[in-house]
């Protein structure tokens, strides 16, 4: 029988690009084809506890090392993972993204760049020198490719490429690989061998482009999802704004209530960021599914939902509805209030997006087989 290849796992929070591992030779868009292990994480690494919960819910068999990478040997990582220097076929991860993200430029450290979590792209670096794996694939948010960030990014690219690797880099949006959510991120791959890696061609497309299918909506996403009457009070969109929320139509945000549109004459134009009291359009994708919104931040569902008052006010979208937007599983595991759920999937890489990278790679290793799915014949 064929043996898995092992892969290990940095920064693996909620696990989506461990799923994207384990399901490369899945079928594509299919968040219920498991596969038939090709790839297997031999072991995974987080701090946060919650991230940790869900990862032994949902990974019972990966063993995982606890605590800061800082202090996390190379040789530790594959002693748990039960192999040798040179023999991960693949070495993954996201390094916190609060360093890179938008959210929170008005931090003096972020706008220059100085947060010392950024340090952890340099501890990326130093698993792959000493772990040696066939390639590697590193995530990130969009913000990592920025002229702020220029210094970081480029001292990543070049310890890369100082080891042979010649990172590749794009930043893909992942509602060009069938995930429903328009979302923006920086993949960096490279192979061991120095053989330049090819990103994947999008599959999906907007209304521009007929030569392939359309992107998935948030309704196509939602569409067989059960529908309750009552919503839960952390559901619910009250207080301060709550009223305004509520008059928002699809797709629209704080804006409909300036002195250009049809609602009350409120807020200055362009005062505030594009999220606030955001709605979902359910006729296009998703915006990005924030980790840690405020509570007037979006997307908020375009329907509204009746209090236990008897007044109608928009709600915040339900867990199995943030599953759909990033491409996991129905039945993955959460614990926690709807808050923590949401903090760890909008931290997490699409399933389906990570899988459409690492499939893409594994073929051009020869691992897998050209068009091969799980019902195809993986190369020995």
């Amino acid at each position: 029988m064929r043996e898995e290849r092992p892969v290990l796992s940095l920064f693996s929070g909620a696990g989506g690009l461990d799923l994207a591992v384990e399901r490369a030779d899945a079928d594509p868009l299919d968040t219920a084809d498991p596969g038939r292990g090709l790839l297997s994480v031999a072991v995974a690494t987080d701090y946060n506890e919650p991230a940790l919960a869900t990862l032994s819910k949902n990974f019972p068999h990966t063993p995982t090392a606890v605590g800061d990478i800082r202090e996390i040997s190379t040789a530790q990582l594959l002693d748990q993972a039960g192999i040798s220097a040179g023999e991960p076929a693949l070495v993954v991860g996201g390094p916190p993204c609060t360093p890179f993200s938008k959210s929170g430029f008005w931090l003096e450290q972020k706008r220059t760049s100085s947060d010392p979590n950024a340090s952890l792209l340099d501890e990326y670096v130093r698993v792959v020198r000493e772990a040696r794996p066939q390639a590697f694939v590193l995530e990130n948010v969009q913000g990592l490719t920025y002229k702020t960030h220029r210094a970081q990014f480029e001292r990543l690219l070049r310890g890369l490429g100082d080891l042979g690797y010649n990172p590749q880099w794009k930043v893909l949006l992942a509602a060009d690989y069938g995930v429903p959510q328009l979302r923006r991120r920086v993949f960096v791959v490279g192979r061991r061998d120095g053989e330049s890696f090819q990103f994947p061609e999008p599959t999906h497309s907007g209304w521009s482009d007929r030569s392939k299918l359309p992107h998935v909506t948030a309704s196509e996403a939602f569409a067989d999802l059960p529908t309750l009457a009552v919503a839960s009070d952390d559901e619910i969109v009250d207080g301060q704004y709550g009223s305004l929320a509520a008059e928002i139509p699809p797709g629209q945000n704080y804006l409909w209530h300036t002195d250009r549109y049809g609602g009350r004459d409120v807020f200055e134009w362009r005062s505030r960021y594009w999220t606030f009291l955001l709605r979902l359009d359910p006729d296009r994708p998703a915006s990005t599914l924030q980790a840690q919104p405020g509570p007037w931040v979006g997307p908020f569902h375009w329907e509204n939902v009746p209090t236990s008052a008897g007044v109608h006010r928009a709600r915040r979208l339900r867990v199995n509805e943030m599953l759909r937007l990033m491409s996991f599983p129905d039945d993955f595991v959460i614990d926690g209030s709807r808050a923590d759920v949401q903090r760890q999937l909008g931290n997490a890489v699409p399933v389906e997006l990570g899988k459409a990278v690492v499939r893409s790679l594994v073929t051009q290793l020869g691992i897998l087989k050209p068009h091969s799915s799980a019902r195809a014949i993986a190369l020995g």
